[in-house]
């Protein structure tokens, strides 16, 4: 289990990561959602920098009924730019973060998943599934394949 301590974000994040722009429409945001089963994605600028992420709760909130929409139009909706659900300045993790800090901030944020970035550019994805597959790999005696 000592193994753990040494794992880094690299060493089980997924990339490349699949991103959006602002401008992809709500129904394919959800329909990349199913087709990878993801529960966010990243959104990047015209240079590939982070600007913002969509998770499937962003998603589902464009669907709140209110007192001025009881009956929210789905059809409009989903055809609505990712940019007006997306949280802009999401949390970030770079790749050599230890995965005990990035367990920690799951935790305590209740996010299921980060962009990893380089500077400002995204190079992956790190989600629950992830972190947990390094605990099974650690428990299993395996040590990380990236040196600390």
């Amino acid at each position: 289990m000592y193994e753990f301590l040494e794992y880094r974000v690299l060493d089980v994040m997924s990339r490349p990561a699949v991103t959006i722009v602002p401008s992809t429409s709500l129904r394919e945001v959800e329909a990349l959602f199913e087709a990878h089963d993801f529960n966010a994605l990243p959104v990047v600028g015209d240079e590939g920098e982070l600007v913002g992420i969509v998770s499937k709760l962003d998603l589902l909130r464009a669907f709140r009924f209110t007192d001025e929409s009881l009956f929210p139009p789905y059809e409009e909706i989903m055809g609505r730019p990712a940019e007006t659900v997306m949280r802009r300045r999401p949390e970030t993790v770079r790749e050599r973060t230890p995965l005990t800090r990035v367990l920690e901030r799951m935790i305590e944020t209740r996010h299921k998943s980060f962009p990893v970035v380089d500077e400002h550019h995204v190079i992956g994805m790190v989600a629950r599934e992830d972190v947990l597959r390094g605990l099974r790999r650690a428990v299993a005696g395996e040590k990380p394949t990236t040196p600390i």
